[in-house]
């Protein structure tokens, strides 16, 4: 198992109430799964991907990823995860307005410590596979919402990282955009990508594996998706 979550538990502590986002969760997910995360507003699926993404902690049980215990890792460490074993795709893209496409995927690697000449190379490599060779030098304000998801994905891949983190990734774009999309993260999941995605979309759900559903901090429902859509054509 990639991922193994056990009696996962988190509070939140206002001072004069403690919030419980997430009561005892137990799942795991295997190599190559792909995966969607549904539930209401206030249900724990954004808490949950936080805590996944290495981005929040837990406050009780065990999160193990790619056979490391990362519940008892300091900040450093955990950054350490979060940059080679993680890539994360958000909604709002997160991409930098003033670098263009192809500078945007190097960014990761940068801190990964890559030389330039391999940074190039996979930041190219990863720009392509999603369709925007020709895109490349374009700035952000240049290109359509479905255009910056696919840099945004791009950035996720050019790490090999372990999971891909995917949270609401169609949220901000049009339909025809929208599975775009899901034909690309189709596509990195038949080779061999495992991928998480949040949405509250049931038919984007539908593109996935398995479903897991929360309902006020624990999961209610784990299935696999019997009635999947494809678009890739595996």
């Amino acid at each position: 198992m990639i991922i193994q979550i056990e009696n996962l538990r988190k509070v939140y502590d206002t001072g004069k109430i403690q919030v419980e986002a997430l009561r005892g969760v137990n799942f795991s997910v295997a190599e190559r799964e792909y995966v969607a995360v549904m539930g209401a507003s206030g249900s724990g699926k954004s808490t949950l991907m936080n805590i996944l993404g290495c981005l929040d902690r837990l406050t009780e049980g065990r999160y193990i990823l790619g056979g490391q215990d990362v519940s008892t890792m300091d900040g450093d460490a955990l950054a350490a995860v979060r940059n080679k074993k993680i890539g994360f795709v958000f909604q709002a893209f997160n991409l930098l307005p003033r670098l263009s496409a192809l500078d945007n995927v190097v960014l990761p690697m940068m801190y990964a410590g890559v030389n330039s000449t391999d940074r190039l190379k996979a930041a190219k490599l990863a720009l392509k596979k999603v369709g925007l060779e020709e895109r490349m030098d374009h700035k952000p304000n240049e290109l359509s919402g479905g255009q910056k998801q696919r840099v945004a994905i791009a950035r996720a891949l050019v790490n090999s990282p372990d999971i891909i983190l995917a949270d609401e990734p169609t949220g901000n774009l049009d339909t025809k955009s929208s599975e775009e999309i899901m034909e690309i993260f189709e596509g990195l999941n038949n080779e061999g990508a495992t991928i998480i995605m949040v949405t509250h979309e049931q038919d984007i759900a539908m593109h996935t594996k398995r479903s897991i559903v929360f309902r006020d901090g624990q999961i209610i429902s784990d299935r696999i998706n019997e009635n999947r859509i494809l678009r890739g054509g595996k």
